[in-house]
């Protein structure tokens, strides 16, 4: 066998190795989420129950839920130990951790399939130049290859989660005009986290998802502060960040919060304002270019043009 067979042999033996280490990792991680699904719905059906017979404590059906809930956190799976190890952290480190959260998929899941995309397009793209090259391969080529395999998948990681955060700037708005609106008919903070983030899912899209997820974190015995803490930090947003430290002010401490929020409305459309003057100044001189590149010549042949055919036309006549 010649070194090239020998190479891509060798190739191949570790992208099926890899390939079969993620499939077990999948099915292991489905394996434990089934498991976790029969738990919560088990322990929604006892708490039910139990609130149905005796309406005198609401507390315990809650506590047990906590309970039960904090066990299952506690048992993670081979998958999640593999990734929290050093080898996973390795391949797996925590910028891609924070693209694939800010990306709004689940974190453990998301990490093997990113992992497995990863090492297989690394091994695979290569091998396919080597399998499919009408000539000698080279081995730039294949090294450019295997850098497409493994850069790809965290730049689209990293271009979904730029699409994501320029979708949170364009819903913070409304946002704090939704938040602002609920606490004026006199809901509680609470209730208005609620209605905002289960009636307005489909307006709110990823900000909607995010503050279901708080919400879902405080009934399970977080504080709104530590709830809300991933909420306000993930998607690298200044004014949500300011938002989420005024809600929690409000909920420790209480006090009207109309009159915050409509200051800090006004405040975020005039930064809005700002940012959209300054995007105009430069599509101004985008189109400056574009207009010497493609309407200067058209606008010199229109105006120019018959001057240019009667000097032509008369330098002719004088060679004749």
């Amino acid at each position: 066998m010649t070194a090239q067979q020998l190479l891509m042999a060798a190739a191949g033996l570790v992208a099926l190795g890899m390939l079969a280490l993620g499939v077990l990792l999948l099915v292991q991680q489905w394996h434990r989420t089934q498991g976790l699904r029969a738990i919560d719905r088990v322990m929604h059906r006892n708490a039910s129950s139990s609130v149905a017979a005796d309406r005198s404590r609401p507390v315990a059906a809650q506590e047990t839920q906590e309970v039960l809930w904090t066990a299952s956190l506690r048992e993670e799976g081979a998958a999640a130990r593999w990734l929290n190890s050093r080898m996973g952290r390795l391949l797996v480190i925590d910028e891609d951790r924070r693209l694939i959260e800010q990306c709004g998929f689940p974190s453990l899941r998301a990490q093997l399939i990113f992992l497995a995309t990863r090492v297989g397009l690394a091994i695979l793209l290569p091998a396919l130049y080597y399998a499919l090259a009408p000539g000698p391969a080279h081995v730039i080529y294949a090294a450019s290859l295997f850098a497409a395999g493994v850069l790809g998948p965290k730049l689209f990681l990293g271009w979904f989660a730029a699409q994501r955060k320029r979708q949170v700037a364009r819903e913070l708005p409304l946002l704090v005009d939704l938040i602002g609106l609920l606490q004026g008919v006199g809901l509680s903070l609470d209730q208005t986290l609620q209605v905002i983030a289960h009636d307005f899912r489909m307006v709110l899209k990823v900000l909607g998802k995010e503050l279901d997820l708080a919400n879902r974190q405080y009934s399970q015995g977080r504080t709104r502060e530590q709830s809300l803490q991933r909420f306000g930090q993930l998607h690298d947003n200044a004014h949500l960040g300011n938002l989420v430290a005024l809600l929690v002010q409000v909920d420790k401490h209480g006090g009207a919060v109309q009159e915050p929020l409509r200051q800090f409305s006004e405040r975020l459309r005039e930064t809005r304002k700002s940012e959209m003057k300054a995007q105009i100044g430069k599509i101004t001189v985008k189109m400056t270019v574009v207009m010497v590149t493609t309407l200067l010549p058209a606008l010199i042949l229109v105006t120019a043009g018959p001057g240019f055919l009667a000097v032509i036309r008369s330098l002719g006549a004088m060679t004749r």
